[in-house]
């Protein structure tokens, strides 16, 4: 299985300290050596790094874990493949354009039959089930709305929906974002934790490394980070339960 990690915040934020955690389980502490990648929202935008290298040997993944790029919406993957080969194109997270604006999708599981689906308007460029289930999911909101809806609400029971349907088919566990909003579906494994004033210390789980977040943060501040595991062993991560969905906007919880 691969780790998911995403970010909502009210204000733009790096996440090298989480990101430092999650790159030592991508080979090092972790089986998860089949690539990395990790996408950051900048307003309409989206900068994204992909590398079919483990990233506990990327020097890409060194420079973003030490690079403080700031940003509301972060989703990041590392790859233990089981359907399609390693390379660039199979790795995570995927992004396609909708409404106007860059979605990102990545995946943790095994979706049985899902290439079975049929695809409209969207293609997958490599050969994972997880490309062909975002390439799925985009396609079924287009055609329930060619237009943006104009409840937030409709749209989240849909891609709820639509996230329970494809947890029919094996493990689906998700992160998905148009750069405003952060979904994050559960089917096995699936934590988060939000940190806000009084912010205190953290200590990431797989390195040697504490950082005290009132020393780096302002009193609005609002962080949320969403992880595979728990991250840090200090903090008081919320388990989410199988077939749960979290929503969240500006790092509060809005679903």
């Amino acid at each position: 299985m691969c780790e998911l990690l995403g970010m909502s915040a009210n204000v733009p934020t790096d996440i090298c300290f989480s990101f430092r955690g999650l790159m030592r389980r991508g080979g090092q502490t972790g089986p998860h050596r089949d690539g990395w990648g990790i996408a950051f929202y900048e307003g309409k935008g989206c900068r994204a790094f992909h590398d079919p290298a483990p990233s506990c040997e990327s020097e890409i993944a060194r420079l973003v874990s030490s690079y403080s790029i700031k940003s509301c919406v972060v989703i990041s993957h590392i790859r233990r493949a089981n359907r399609g080969r390693v390379s660039l194109e199979n790795t995570h997270p995927f992004t396609r354009e909708l409404w106007g604006r860059v979605w990102t999708f990545a995946h943790n599981g095994q979706l049985k039959g899902i290439k079975e689906r049929t695809l409209t308007f969207y293609e997958p460029v490599g050969t994972t089930d997880s490309e062909h289930a975002f390439c799925w999911l985009l396609d079924q909101i287009r055609m329930q709305y060619p237009e943006p809806p104009k409840s937030s609400g409709a749209l989240m029971r849909l891609i709820r929906d639509l996230a329970t349907d494809l947890g029919t088919l094996g493990v689906f566990n998700m992160l998905l974002s148009d750069g405003r909003y952060l979904w994050c579906h559960c089917a096995t494994n699936l934590a988060w934790l939000t940190r806000k004033a009084p912010f205190g210390p953290a200590t990431l789980i797989d390195e040697d490394m504490s950082v005290d977040f009132a020393k780096e943060t302002t009193p609005d501040d609002v962080v949320t980070v969403v992880a595979t595991r728990p991250l840090t062993r200090d903090e008081n991560w919320t388990v989410m339960k199988s077939g749960e969905m979290v929503v969240f906007k500006g790092g509060n919880r809005v679903r």
